[in-house]
């Protein structure tokens, strides 16, 4: 590979979480447990999702792609990071590392374009509701949905060569939970102005664009349901877009300070804390949000467990 040639380095220690001490056995717990109810919760949405009939609707269309991608999401940092607390030898490959990168920022800039797509969904769904049905067809879904993916697999790749191309002589410790752009920037004894500005551009241009789309669509919506004149209108209104403006705001809070800055230098503690909230919390509390929040899914779910429950007990008989 190319960028062995400009790295002495082949390896990484990815330092995670340096403090821990005793405490160490049960944080793995915790993030272990985290990360199981993350699994199960997104999965459980999915395939409930998938199964169902009456929920074969645009919505949860966006909804299930969503859960479907918080499970490779939390899947490309959450075992190296349960594997880390375990080990003494934190080591991470330069190309494992590479990789890591690559595929957290692909997927987080899928999840920032998917948001953009169900915000759009909702602000039809309300704002054109005799239009909606013609509009959002299952053809127009999947083309959404293909094209957020492509997008956010796209986004990373500049970036990443960028990096590969850095020489990395000396000082191998990441300060960070997982392989990620500001701190392996930190470790390249070479100027990293140009990395840190294509960064910016892109992160910019991927975050707040998006951001910016889903808050006018989000604008629109609350403009149309102040118009509902009954409160009961309102509340069925509001109920439908609740959940996903919860999700964009923990998600685009954190990603915002993390990404959004022209500086290489960084506070390790505040970094730690914003890279748990968007990698780890942020999967976690999405089925949580939107089952909760959505009787119409509560319901599904039952139905689905209880289908199969009455399909188990009469095969017994």
């Amino acid at each position: 590979m190319e960028w062995h040639n400009h790295s002495s380095l082949n390896e990484f220690v990815l330092l995670g979480f340096p403090s821990v001490g005793h405490i160490r056995g049960w944080l793995f717990i915790l993030l272990l447990l985290t990360y199981l109810f993350t699994i199960c919760g997104n999965l459980l949405i999915f395939l409930v999702i998938r199964l169902d009939a009456a929920l074969h609707t645009p919505m949860y269309h966006f909804v299930s792609v969503l859960s479907f991608l918080e499970l490779w999401y939390t899947a490309t940092t959450i075992p190296k990071m349960l594997t880390n607390l375990l080990s003494e030898k934190k080591t991470i490959s330069f190309l494992g590392c590479l990789l890591q990168t690559y595929f957290f920022h692909s997927l987080g800039a899928s999840e920032c374009y998917l948001l953009t797509a169900m915000a759009y969904d909702r602000y039809l769904a309300i704002c054109r509701p005799l239009h909606y049905p013609a509009i959002m067809t299952t053809a127009l879904c999947t083309k959404m949905a293909a094209g957020c993916w492509t997008c956010g697999f796209l986004c990373p790749i500049s970036e990443v060569i960028l990096v590969s191309q850095l020489p990395f002589c000396g000082y191998n410790e990441i300060q960070h939970i997982f392989c990620d752009f500001p701190p392996l920037l930190s470790l390249a004894c070479k100027d990293t102005s140009t990395n840190v500005l294509v960064d910016f551009a892109i992160n910019a241009f991927i975050i707040l664009i998006t951001f910016l789309f889903i808050m006018i669509s989000y604008g629109r919506i609350i403009g149309a349901v102040l118009k509902i004149k009954t409160a009961a209108g309102r509340k069925k209104a509001f109920s439908t877009c609740a959940s996903h403006l919860i999700v964009v705001l923990i998600f685009f809070g954190s990603i915002i300070f993390m990404y959004v800055r022209l500086r290489k230098s960084y506070s390790l503690t505040l970094d730690r804390t914003l890279a748990v909230v968007y990698s780890v919390l942020t999967p976690l509390v999405n089925p949580i949000i939107y089952s909760l929040r959505n009787k119409e899914l509560i319901k599904a779910i039952k139905r689905t467990i209880f289908q199969k429950e009455v399909k188990v007990s009469s095969s017994h008989h």
